[in-house]
């Protein structure tokens, strides 16, 4: 007969034992490599796994945000073994249906288990999966050590080329196709789920939290190859409402960018012809944003062009305030080289890029 004990570690973890068998702890990048072809399960509350998660990973709380909040009361009023024994007991009752739904989730019988910092839920988790008779493998460090490894990633130096221009030159349509060409690329807009000005949200799905973002992004940089360069489209610190991690912004500003050169008449064409399927409150509402930078007699303008379904009047008032931004954030890159484009035809442009970058030994 197989036997088992709860162990206590610290005062605030504990390890639940097999005294013939331990789930197995393994590093982060054990994790996410195992993570690839096995289940994640994040013991956390569903308010911490909507906030931020694993991607692979699936929410499998152990407690839901009101029990967690009534643990985590009674831990800092009563103290640690109080906050246990409740803990227990709205764990128990629970304890067949995990199993059931891991089954269901697993039917290998093989998964990756984490909380917040690899203590208590995980490993209660850990311990009752196993019991069951699963192979788990715990997140050493939890959820805490993951986000700290995608900050890593955002530390390290690696060679980047920037896609700059101004707005409506197509930029992020280029992605796919060099991306087809051999081209190490991440689409930043496409990751926050916005394209970064007034109108960046249009059409587009909600955005994650930044903190979200942030792993989403780590994730794509984990695949890159080091030794060789990656394409970002030129951003503000903010896209939307999430921020991009302050040391690759850096990195991003002392970059070689290649601005593409396009002319206006091309990118109010091409905007226009977007914005005129877009709901003319949602338009209204974009322009308003702005107001303050546009002036009052040009919103008015703008707001009336709108009305009259004058789409390429009001992308060139529009323009007007968006072009000088550009010129003046452009102004603070240290490595600036020009491209200038007669179309807006993605393959053909993705291809001039390449030819342009490997003239100037970027690549």
């Amino acid at each position: 007969m197989t036997r088992y004990t709860l162990g206590w570690k610290t005062r605030s973890s504990y390890t639940c034992v097999n005294l013939n068998k331990v789930a197995k702890t393994i590093t982060i990048q054990e994790f996410l490599a195992e993570a690839k072809q096995l289940p994640v399960l994040d013991a956390r509350a569903p308010k911490e796994y909507a906030i931020g998660r694993i991607p692979q990973a699936l929410s499998f709380p152990i407690f839901s945000d009101e029990e967690r909040a009534k643990v985590g009361t009674a831990y800092k009023q009563q103290g640690h073994d109080p906050a246990v024994l409740i803990g227990l007991d709205l764990f128990g009752p629970k304890m067949s249906g995990f199993v059931q739904e891991a089954e269901k989730l697993a039917p290998t019988k093989e998964v990756l288990v984490h909380c917040w910092r690899g203590g208590m839920r995980s490993s209660a988790m850990a311990w009752l999966l196993d019991f069951a008779g699963f192979q788990v493998y715990l997140l050493q460090g939890g959820y805490k050590a993951y986000r700290q490894y995608m900050h890593e990633q955002f530390e390290r130096e690696r060679p980047l080329l920037i896609i700059s221009g101004n707005t409506g030159s197509g930029k992020t349509d280029l992605l796919p196709y060099l991306q087809q060409h051999g081209q190490q690329v991440i689409d930043l807009e496409g990751l926050a789920s916005h394209k970064g000005s007034s109108f960046g949200g249009i059409g587009m799905e909600p955005q994650p939290s930044t903190e979200h973002f942030e792993n989403l992004l780590g994730m794509a940089m984990l695949e890159l190859d080091d030794q060789k360069p990656f394409w970002l489209e030129d951003e503000s610190i903010g896209i939307g409402k999430v921020q991009l991690p302050k040391p690759l912004y850096q990195h991003m500003q002392v970059s070689p960018t290649v601005v593409l050169d396009v002319p206006k008449s091309l990118r109010i064409q091409k905007l226009a012809e977007e914005y005129c399927r877009t709901d003319r409150v949602v338009l209204e509402s974009a322009i308003l944003r702005i107001k303050k930078r546009l002036g009052g007699l040009a919103t008015k303008e703008a707001i009336e062009a709108i009305s009259a379904g004058d789409m390429e009047k009001m992308v060139d008032i529009a323009l007007t305030y968006y072009d000088k931004a550009y010129t003046y954030e452009l102004a603070k890159k240290q490595s600036v080289l020009r491209l200038p484009l007669e179309t807006l035809d993605p393959e053909e442009n993705a291809q001039r890029l390449i030819e342009f970058a490997k003239q100037q030994k970027l690549i």
